[in-house]
């Protein structure tokens, strides 16, 4: 039996319930279960994911979501479908643009205002931590465990750890994150998440109202998804390249060259190497650093 609500690792998916004006209030709601009371969002604006670098030599950033809210604070949000290399070092990267942006020309005293990158992640990135709580609030802290900078704050939302029933769920915050993990499981909304966000949640999910476009657009993400899942958590522990054996790519045919440049693309904005790019498309390592 097909799915009534669509995956929200895709994507597709989470660009829906979260990266859409019309859907911006449910973003919102989301965010401000986990800042603290001054950063609280009232209005949100939604930026170019794409940030380019006034440094040729430096790379591109691109972001799930890019906002601001009305104090002008800065929010990046991903959903990170699996394990890559240097995981937390790409986190620190994408935070350097929304601080760069900041610079005035001229007389300028360098007066920052606070960035926040939350990350959804399908997998656990500390599987040796003794505590086992599944949001790691992580901020620049001295010898002493002080806070040394209060306005660069990173948030893991390691859904795998997140493991409450319904029964067990204590507030709101709880209820969203059940709301994510089990989304496409779902038949019907449950009792607890009878609620008028979530209810607006369930509505922009439910993949019987999408047209022919969105659908098709949303079976791609899921087939990236797949894919993706398949390849780099397998890959990820012993850094081994195993793209070819598990032949998600056995080569390209006339007509599939452009499918295999989509994902490509798609797959250098989630981080991938370009090595296991190649081997998952087939295209030439040149071929997919011009892309």
């Amino acid at each position: 039996m097909k799915a009534r609500y669509i995956n929200p690792y895709t994507d597709f998916g989470f660009k829906k319930l979260f990266g859409e004006e019309a859907n911006k209030d449910l973003l919102i709601d989301f965010l401000n279960q986990l800042l603290p009371q001054e950063h609280k969002i009232v209005a949100l604006t939604f930026k170019n994911p794409e940030q380019l670098s006034d440094i040729k030599s430096d790379r591109r950033a691109i972001f799930d979501i890019h906002c601001e809210n009305e104090k002008g604070e800065k929010f990046i949000v991903e959903m990170q479908k699996a394990k890559i290399k240097f995981f937390k070092d790409r986190s620190l990267f994408y935070t350097t643009f929304p601080i760069k942006e900041q610079a005035e020309k001229g007389d300028w005293d360098f007066k920052l205002k606070p960035v926040y990158c939350v990350a959804i992640l399908d997998f656990t990135f500390d599987d040796d931590r003794e505590q086992k709580t599944y949001v790691s609030n992580v901020q620049l802290k001295d010898q002493y465990c002080q806070i040394f900078y209060n306005k660069l704050t990173y948030i893991f939302i390691e859904m795998p750890r997140f493991n409450k029933q319904e029964n067990e769920l204590r507030d709101h915050f709880d209820k969203w994150l059940y709301f994510l993990k089990h989304l496409e499981d779902f038949e019907t909304i449950p009792e607890i998440l009878k609620e008028e966000v979530f209810i607006k949640g369930f509505q922009a999910a439910e993949i019987a109202n999408f047209d022919k476009k969105q659908l098709d657009a949303y079976e791609d993400s899921l087939k990236v998804y797949r894919d993706f899942k398949g390849v780099v958590d397998t890959s990820f522990e012993e850094g081994v390249i195993e793209g070819e054996r598990l032949g998600l790519q056995k080569g390209l045919q006339e007509g599939e060259k452009q499918k295999a440049e989509e994902m490509a693309k798609k797959s250098l904005q989630e981080g991938l190497p370009v090595e296991l790019i190649s081997k998952l498309t087939g295209l030439s390592k040149t071929g997919i650093e011009k892309l």
